[in-house]
């Protein structure tokens, strides 16, 4: 990992899938802001079944758990009008 001389401030967590459950966020990396308002993310680990979804909070805090979130609409096997009101 490349050392950028400056202090991580966020905590990078990588959205998992786990079949047609609902998935799970892991810890994968870190991550700072730098004073151009850039958000930099080093990811050092990937999960199984990632999806591509990195959510990056704050050092201390903890990542919004996600119900049913994201996944692809071209899925096999996605149910049609999941996650829709009303269906």
């Amino acid at each position: 990992m490349a050392d950028s001389g400056e202090e991580f401030t966020h905590i990078a967590y990588g959205y998992r899938r786990i079949g047609r459950k609902p998935g799970r966020l892991l810890e994968c990396g870190v991550g700072r802001i730098d004073d151009d308002g850039r958000m930099h993310v080093y990811l050092d680990r990937t999960p199984f079944n990632f999806t591509g979804y990195v959510q990056v909070v704050p050092n201390g805090a903890m990542p919004e758990l996600l119900a049913d979130k994201p996944h692809r609409p071209d899925e096999a096997g996605d149910e049609p009008g999941r996650g829709e009101a009303g269906s």
